[in-house]
């Protein structure tokens, strides 16, 4: 058994870790309710958004508009990657990594190119320690990200595409259902496929015309994508590590109990082997 000294020891080092975690714990709750309060705000521009792109589509204006293209054929697809910059929260990271490498197999198993475009030192330190190459790397997203960001983000990629430099763009990034409820998921961003369940064109009445207004509403389009991307991701990272930073405050109290009552049986033991010396020492005298 340990010794009275050496449990007190480990007792102040977990109670100093549960300290740390707890903080970390609040921290995040703080900062998941202004996340979610994004996440909810950005929510309805993005589905207006859609559903006006997607009725005002029409196969004629992909030859005007190289973002509405619609290859016949995928040669080469883009995968844009969105992790965190730090860990501690849980599997959140591990997931999106694990999303990105199934589907890059995945569609090498097709016969189709990939390049990789990663946001977050999570992502980006995984792959390189792989040797995978990335075309981009984004470090400076913030728990905070900005409409900035995600136009910085897709626009070299958007520009990729509409060159014909590759043929399709996927996002990988966290749903935000809840705090507990975070699953990674795949987004086709490129080509835009139109909704069979949208508004026609018909049903807006357009001035200037519908192709005028495509052409300035599609960059905002697909930024707005990203930019929502973002939000969630923030939101689902601090309901990730608030989730991991609460087990790991409760996970530290079970230790302390157990390490409490290992104490109490150390100081009982000290305390009877004392008696047990005090009476032998007064036998011996008699």
């Amino acid at each position: 058994m340990a010794g009275y000294a050496d449990v007190k020891r480990r007792i102040k080092s977990v109670e100093n870790t549960r300290q740390i975690t707890r903080t970390m714990e609040l921290v995040a709750t703080s900062k998941l309710k202004r996340a979610t309060d994004r996440v909810r705000a950005t929510r309805p521009y993005a589905e207006a958004l859609h559903e006006i792109v997607s009725g005002l589509y029409s196969p004629s204006l992909s030859e005007k508009y190289p973002i509405l293209r619609r290859p016949d054929v995928t040669k080469r697809a883009a995968i844009l990657l969105c992790t965190a910059n730090r860990g501690l929260a849980g599997g959140f990271n591990a997931n999106l990594i694990k999303r990105a490498r199934n589907l890059m197999e995945d569609l090498r198993g097709q016969g189709i190119e990939t390049e990789l475009h990663v946001a977050g030192k999570k992502g980006i330190a995984f792959f390189r320690f792989r040797g995978v190459e990335m075309l981009t790397q984004r470090t400076d997203i913030s728990d905070h990200p900005t409409v900035d960001d995600a136009e910085s983000l897709i626009a070299p990629i958007r520009e990729r595409f509409e060159s014909g430099e590759v043929d399709a763009v996927y996002l990988i990034s966290s749903k935000f259902k809840s705090a507990m409820s975070t699953p990674p998921r795949t987004r086709d961003l490129l080509p835009i496929e139109a909704d069979a369940q949208a508004s026609s064109a018909d049903a807006y009445i357009l001035s200037p015309s519908g192709d005028v207004i495509l052409e300035r509403i599609l960059p905002a389009y697909i930024r707005n994508a990203v930019y929502t991307a973002l939000v969630e991701n923030a939101a689902a990272e601090q309901g990730s590590r608030r989730t991991a930073m609460k087990s790991a405050t409760d996970n530290a109290g079970d230790v302390l109990e157990h390490l409490t009552r290992t104490l109490n049986r150390v100081r009982q033991a000290q305390i009877t082997q004392e008696i047990a010396e005090i009476v032998g020492g007064s036998a011996a005298l008699e």
